[in-house]
């Protein structure tokens, strides 16, 4: 199994319950078989030798997953199963949970070894709701051991977004911008989820980079490391130096502040006053920072972060923001273009200045900002600090857009979709690309505009909507949007343009 960085690693344990009633050996059975499905999928787990049939049994199982050092569980129902029992392990095992149950086998066990665990699920599910716990149950929560082994490789993936978040810190440096009022969300729904903030000033983050020597050994070497991944990139040599030391300094800083956290993130302020004060951009840091795991967004936009790193959890690669910026003219395509199932209207460009880590990027070299080079400096002349982007063209491929954002009043709210970036050539500046989402129109103007989420959207580059979604619901947020297909209103949608 991969191994992330600035990522948790999740031990599972899988704990078996019968109730007593019933034969143990039908689930003793069962558990042996389902142990051996997920080993041969490369899952790496933990069986505890207690089978739950009471609630002593239950503390026991739940002794042996702690000394195994599990992080999160699986309650297997081998048969109906003792549900007020098997809810107490869920509330104090204190990690993700996940329960499945199992399917008859064949109809030569209808008789004595018939596990009626398709019932048993009902009252597990039940006592769950009794405790108040958050517990992922699959949509087919009961099936045969190769069948439940993916929807429990599927939890790992779920668990690691989870214990990702409870370890969480994310650090910001600067005020959110004026100009940027979709960046000012509230924090306290951030608090609610479990994650910390530590939020601080642009004279913090310049007094940190002007600690760092340009002779210091990590900054020689992290000049090295840029050397090599620009490549034929490296338009800007000077350059290095103050990027090396400024990407050492912010990592640094991250090392020191974790506090009670285990994994940290950033929000940074990273214009206008910042190039002024710096000497140059700070995108590709960023993006070097994001290909490590540890996601900086731009604008200080907390939430930005926040939904980049769990694109990253649930991806098991580097995610980044980007802006939904702008239409795809008609011109840049033809009619035997593929568009993986969108139409053209569901097209749109995915921008930001510099920021996307260069595994991502189909080609890529370093630049300076347009936009900010107009802002600040005599565009007739050589740029010089607002230089420090990565640009070019986003790599083709799946994708997932994604975001959780806080609103005015303190609610979550988030909307997953699904798509493509599309081999063609953006012709503009910026990391960007072409993607493509199918049903994106209409989920632009009745989810995006309707229900106000800002420009900024993580992107994973990967589909991996069904983990995000599952995820976020366990973290309680009920209004999780994705496309609908045509024939399917939005609430509030005029049904007579679906028939225009």
């Amino acid at each position: 199994m991969k191994r992330l960085k600035n990522a948790p690693q999740v031990k599972l344990a899988l704990v078996g319950v019968s109730r007593d009633c019933f034969s143990i050996e039908i689930t003793r059975n069962r558990l042996k078989a389902l142990a051996k499905a997920c080993r041969e999928k490369g899952l790496k787990i933990t069986v505890c030798k207690t089978i739950i049939e009471n609630e002593t049994d239950a503390m026991a199982a739940l002794a042996e997953a702690t000394d195994a050092g599990a992080n999160a569980a699986v309650i297997y129902l081998g048969n109906f199963g003792p549900e007020g029992p098997l809810a107490i392990f869920a509330e104090e095992f204190g990690g993700p949970v996940m329960a499945c149950a199992a399917a008859e086998e064949s109809k030569k066990c209808l008789l004595n070894g018939r596990g009626d665990a398709f019932c048993g699920m009902l009252n597990a599910s039940y006592n769950f709701n009794l405790r108040q716990l958050d517990v992922h149950i699959p949509q087919m929560p009961v099936g045969l051991p190769e069948q439940l082994a993916v929807e429990i490789e599927h939890f790992q993936t779920i668990a690691r977004i989870l214990l990702g978040v409870a370890g969480l810190k994310i650090f910001s440096f600067g005020p959110r911008p004026h100009d940027f009022y979709a960046c000012n969300a509230p924090i306290g729904p951030l608090y609610d989820l479990g994650v910390e903030v530590m939020e601080n000033s642009e004279l913090d983050m310049l007094q940190l980079y002007e600690a760092v020597d340009e002779k210091d050994s990590a900054v020689k070497r992290t000049v090295r490391e840029m050397t090599k991944e620009l490549g034929d990139g490296n338009t800007y040599p000077d350059l290095l130096p103050k990027l090396a030391r400024f990407e050492v300094a912010l990592k640094r800083f991250a090392e020191d502040n974790l506090g009670s956290r285990q994994y940290a993130i950033f929000a940074n302020k990273c214009w206008p006053a910042f190039e002024k004060a710096f000497g140059f951009v700070p995108c590709y840091v960023n993006s070097r920072l994001s290909a490590v795991g540890m996601p900086v967004a731009c604008e200080v936009d907390l939430y930005g972060a926040f939904s980049e790193y769990l694109c990253y959890l649930a991806s098991e690669t580097p995610a980044t923001l980007l802006d939904i910026n702008n239409s795809v003219p008609a011109d840049m395509t033809t009619k035997k273009t593929n568009l993986k199932g969108a139409t053209a209207a569901d097209l749109f460009m995915g921008f930001h200045c510099g920021n996307t880590p260069s595994c991502h990027m189909k080609n890529c070299s370093l630049k300076y900002q347009l936009i900010m080079n107009r802002l600040m400096e005599d565009p007739s002349k050589e740029p010089d600090i607002t230089r420090g982007t990565l640009e070019g063209q986003i790599a083709p491929g799946e994708i997932t857009f994604f975001r959780v954002q806080g609103s005015a009043d303190g609610e979550l709210s988030s909307y997953v979709a699904q798509g493509n970036v599309l081999d063609i050539d953006p012709q503009s500046f910026g990391a960007i690309g072409v993607f493509a989402i199918p049903d994106f129109a209409r989920f632009y103007r009745h989810v995006l505009i309707e229900k106000h989420f800002p420009h900024h959207g993580a992107v994973a580059f990967k589909q991996c909507g069904k983990a995000l979604f599952d995820a976020i619901k366990l973290f309680g947020i009920d209004d999780i949007n994705t496309p609908l297909p045509d024939g399917m209103p939005y609430p509030g949608e005029n049904p007579f343009e679906l028939l225009s």
